[in-house]
């Protein structure tokens, strides 16, 4: 596989957090789109971005993209890509589909044309009749938009929001990839006091953790592409040392988890452990109401209840009310809030100074951003703690 279009995916609102993140990685060439960033890149860059990625949810191969309006379009044009330059022989190459907004809206139908297309073409290059598919994994997919077809190669499997620390899930838990997008949102780094109070199984505190330490998110994990023929065995290790040797394991955090219920603290801890981050973070169950520090400068980054059902409502309204007493508190600190209830900046009692639309899954939710002061110089927020403390 020489150099060609890569497409890194991600939640809509997440696009700029990763073509950042792509930058930062040297991708630079790209094309940002409604859930999806392309990008140039080769063998190598595949399995960097795998490794690193924290925001986006795949890395796919770009094998084409082309108007289709009948089912013949999609055959013939199809049929015309270099798939046999991709698939080895033996490869196991299942086909997805989505259609939006296209006259091709039968997905079954136009998965099961794009597979013939496929086998029609691999046909061509290896002179059989029929293809076993028992080889490595090649999971296809043609994704129709407004009568423009794009056909993918995944090259991740599994979701890369599946860091694969998190063993159990807890109730109405909240994707990796949002947590380290919403801590990236809040500018904060490593040597800055973080406080979760709704850490729930604790995604929001690892995923800080990970941040801070610079550990790659995919690094205890696998991919599907680490099974194809055409990427070296070594480019994986290549990019694991390099990883490996970017990890900053002297960095000191200072990340702090709460939680009313016990259960999901004791979850927290677990998943910090699968994390390899538990040194980093402090958990303890602790209901908002309580929620204090030492520390005159810091960040609440958090993603509370939304109280998506009937009966819920009355609580978590009040509970919205309380929240601004609690966090006036901590008046040089910074506020970030995810939730999805329309009147929450009301119910708060302040505006937010930025806002920013996510999708928490399919649910439509803002991140509120409140602004503290500006934070003095190291050595001077040294000092005032010091003093706080003593």
């Amino acid at each position: 596989m020489s150099r060609q279009e890569l497409i890194a995916t991600s939640g809509f609102g997440m696009e700029g957090l990763v073509a950042a993140e792509l930058n930062r990685l040297g991708y630079g060439q790209q094309k940002v789109e409604n859930g999806r960033v392309t990008f140039q890149g080769d063998e190598r860059a595949v399995c960097r971005t795998n490794l690193w990625l924290r925001c986006a949810e795949r890395v796919v191969l770009k094998v084409g993209s082309f108007e289709a309006q009948t089912f013949e379009e999609l055959f013939e044009k199809t049929k015309a890509l270099p798939w046999p330059d991709l698939l080895p022989e033996k490869a196991c190459f299942p086909v997805n589909g989505k259609s939006v907004r296209s006259r091709l809206h039968s997905v079954p139908d136009c998965q099961a044309i794009v597979k013939k297309a496929i086998v029609e073409k691999m046909k061509q290059r290896y002179k059989v009749s029929w293809f076993e598919e028992t080889g490595p994994k090649y999971t296809i997919e043609v994704a129709l938009l407004k009568d423009v077809a794009t056909l993918t190669i995944d090259t991740s499997g599994p979701g890369l929001h599946k860091r694969g620390y998190r063993k159990i899930a807890g109730k109405a838990p909240l994707k990796e990839t949002m947590a380290a997008g919403m801590i990236y949102l809040s500018k904060w780094r490593a040597g800055r006091t973080l406080i979760d109070p709704f850490c729930g199984s604790g995604t929001i505190p690892v995923e800080a953790a990970l941040i801070g330490l610079n550990k790659a998110p995919g690094l205890e994990r696998s991919f599907e592409a680490e099974t194809w023929p055409d990427i070296p065995e070594k480019l994986w290790q290549e990019a694991r040392t390099e990883a490996l040797d970017l990890l900053d394991k002297d960095s000191k955090l200072e990340i702090e988890g709460y939680d009313l219920n016990a259960s999901a603290v004791s979850l927290a801890r677990l998943h910090a452990q699968e994390a390899g981050v538990d040194k980093q973070i402090h958990f303890q169950q602790r209901p908002v109401a309580d929620l204090s520090s030492k520390k005159k400068y810091g960040y609440v980054i958090c993603n509370p209840p939304y109280g998506i059902r009937l009966e819920e409502k009355e609580p978590i309204e009040k509970l919205y009310r309380e929240m601004i007493q609690v966090f006036n508190r901590l008046e040089s600190w910074s506020f970030y809030i995810l939730t999805n209830h329309q009147n929450f900046e009301r119910l708060y009692g302040r505006k937010a100074d930025k806002n920013r639309k996510l999708y928490n899954g399919m649910i439509e939710c803002h991140y509120y951003q409140f602004f503290g002061p500006r934070p003095p110089r190291k050595s001077e927020v040294g000092d005032a703690n010091k003093q706080l403390e003593g």
